[in-house]
């Protein structure tokens, strides 16, 4: 039986039920001819998120040569993360490469492929306790291969996995509404305020500026002229330990972009710590930005209660408030999303040997901003999309959290849905 988890269903070696192996990485890492033009998906440890179910995108991309060194796996494969996310498990949803950090499940029998991914997730613990190393925690194939799982019925393993993917499908659904949502906002910006094609542009006079042509009327102004508030928080010395709750206090990790937010990687500080700080705590409607560190110009939005009604920032990241005043909060996080944007903030010190940007780099940054007209019909416009995004994102927050609260209820037999009319249709495996 495995440490810590019970069960009323028989259980199997994992290796019996199908075929376990380890990604690859073509040698040098750092070889551009690996990756130049390519288009095949490469899986890193890194590409993990808890967001959805399915893989569909990755950081970077390997080409057919750089895929001849690696192992090039179909729509499906479940992948186990062997270090990092410890245990962490994903469904490849394009054809993809998967690096060494990766344990590669295949060719399943007698083993329903939905059903093998929600039970891999529930044991993720186990995993944790079966790994290796001091620094860096593993798992190989070897543990992986003995690992033993519940294994009812098929028709069950299938009616469980329906149950549980039904959460899933929603929140993908969502997942490609936020995206669309994100789409639509970033362009209608754009339009706006790039190409300067806003409503009633064409009898506008285009004057010379700093940055090129803008609409007379508008200016060129200093970031810094429109923020009513730009700071950033703390943690305690030493760092926050093992604190598994209090106050949550968000860092780099979770500046990722309007309506995203990794729960499972959050960190807390004391409420009597969070009582001290008076700077870095987060109101409504933030804008933050990540200011220094590997992913330096990553911003996102807190906004509607969400990710947390109470919650503070580390030193890592800046909150950022407008004026309103011809610049919104809304206008203001889409400005930062904004390629031209994110390139100014990193090149602000892309020689220095930890890239990061203070609050003078910030104040300074150059923007071009419309008539308070202009600002205030554009904001009226874009509102909708953002506050739905948020809405989809809360709403996936509470199917992961039921979905949550029902799987180790359903994979260990506690809840048996064996008997229940469930249409279970074309296996998949």
């Amino acid at each position: 039986m495995i440490s810590g988890l019970s069960t009323t269903w028989p259980t199997k070696k994992v290796g019996d039920l199908c075929d376990v192996s380890r990604g690859s990485s073509p040698r040098p890492i750092k070889n551009q001819r690996y990756f130049d033009g390519g288009n095949i998906p490469w899986v890193k440890i890194a590409d993990a998120t808890k967001s959805g179910k399915y893989l569909y995108e990755t950081k970077q991309y390997v080409n057919d040569y750089g895929a001849s060194f690696s192992k090039k796996l179909k729509p499906g494969t479940i992948l186990v993360a062997a270090s990092g996310t410890l245990g962490y498990t994903q469904i490849l949803g394009v054809e993809a490469c998967a690096h060494d950090g990766w344990l590669i499940l295949q060719n399943l029998h007698d083993l329903d492929r939905d059903y093998a991914y929600y039970t891999l997730q529930w044991m993720e613990r186990h995993f944790f306790n079966a790994a290796y190393g001091a620094a860096i925690q593993n798992i190989n194939t070897q543990i992986l291969r003995d690992t033993q799982i519940p294994c009812p019925k098929n028709e069950t393993q299938r009616k469980i996995a329906i149950t549980l993917s039904a959460y899933d499908d929603l929140i993908e659904n969502n997942l490609r509404r936020i995206k669309i949502l994100e789409e639509m906002a970033q362009n209608l910006y754009r339009e706006w305020f790039v190409r300067f094609r806003f409503p009633g542009h064409e009898p506008v006079r285009m004057v010379d500026s700093p940055l090129g042509k803008i609409p007379e009327g508008w200016e060129v102004a200093q970031l810094g002229q429109y923020l009513s508030g730009l700071e950033s928080g703390k943690r305690p010395k030493g760092g926050v330990g093992d604190l598994m709750n209090g106050i949550p206090s968000i860092g780099a990790e979770n500046v990722i972009g309007i309506g995203v937010h990794n729960y499972q990687n959050e960190k807390f500080v004391s409420q009597d710590f969070f009582q001290t700080i008076k700077k870095g705590i987060a109101q409504d409607g933030d804008v933050a930005l990540y200011k220094d560190g590997a992913y330096i110009g990553r911003s996102t939005y807190f906004r509607d209660g969400f990710p947390h009604a109470n919650f503070c920032v580390n030193e890592h990241v800046f909150l950022l408030r407008s004026t309103g005043d011809q610049l919104t909060q809304n206008a203001l996080y889409l400005w930062l999303k904004e390629s031209t944007t994110i390139s100014a903030i990193r090149a602000m010190n892309a020689n220095a040997a930890q890239p990061g940007i203070n609050q003078k780099g910030v104040n300074g940054l150059e923007l071009i901003v419309p008539s308070k007209e202009i600002a205030s019909r554009f904001d009226e416009v874009v509102e909708p999309y953002l506050a739905l995004i948020v809405s989809f994102a809360k709403c996936n927050n509470m199917l992961r959290q039921t979905r949550d609260l029902l799987l180790p209820k359903l994979i260990s037999g506690e809840l048996d849905v064996s008997e229940l009319d469930i249409i279970t249709g074309q296996e998949v495996t």
